[in-house]
């Protein structure tokens, strides 16, 4: 019998909010399969090789994970630091400027061995220009403002100029990392209206370190 992990199931705080207004939630140290880059989600050819890199990467290291190690897991969902050299751009949506780095959650067990590996088998098999850049990354946010969004990601600005401008100030909170989104929903597939994506920002006190 394999133990099978699913990110949603054992962090239902993190991956399954049903508050549509901000709260605070503690997010623990989680492991990832990431890779960085550039450009406009919709339009940079870079962020469409960036997520079958990714995806061919964690598929792989799961289909290992279970034949080596008799421990199986779901593959998390698509997740998406993002941020711009001026932070104006990134709030003002000139998504031609904005970075990103895309994530995908896997078990502690995956070492940054394993995803060497499963970079390899997944080279040979399909040959995805940015399958070499994918990385294994440790992430540790803790305490973050968290929120479900519904609906089309160009329609995030009013709920993100109410976390900047109402709930931080009125909690005497301040940023500490980077815009972060969990998206819940294909976007092949689901109506934008119903998209379910995560909205979180790392915070810290406002009057302190943040540690």
């Amino acid at each position: 019998m394999t133990t099978k992990y699913d990110v949603k199931r054992e962090l239902k705080t993190c991956y399954s909010p049903k508050n549509t207004d901000w709260e605070l939630v503690d997010i623990p140290e989680l492991r990832f399969l990431a890779i960085d880059g550039y450009g406009d989600p919709n339009t940079a050819a870079g962020y469409r090789h960036a997520v079958e890199a990714l995806y061919a990467v964690a598929y792989t290291a799961k289909f290992a994970s279970k034949g080596d190690l008799g421990k199986d897991f779901v593959v998390g969902p698509l997740e998406g630091l993002w941020w711009a050299d001026d932070m104006d751009d990134f709030l003002a949506r000139l998504k031609d400027n904005w970075r990103w780095r895309l994530l995908i959650n896997v078990p502690d067990w995956i070492t940054d061995g394993m995803t060497e590996d499963a970079k390899q088998a997944a080279l040979t098999k399909k040959n995805l220009p940015a399958i070499p850049d994918v990385r294994s990354e440790t992430l540790h946010e803790g305490t973050s403002a968290q929120v479900l969004h519904i609906g089309p990601y160009d329609d995030e600005t009013p709920i993100l100029t109410r976390l900047h401008r109402e709930y931080l100030p009125a909690n005497n909170l301040r940023e500490t990392g980077l815009h972060h989104e969990i998206y819940l929903s294909d976007p092949r597939r689901t109506d934008p209206a119903k998209l379910r994506t995560i909205l979180r920002q790392p915070v810290g006190d406002g009057d302190g370190d943040g540690s």
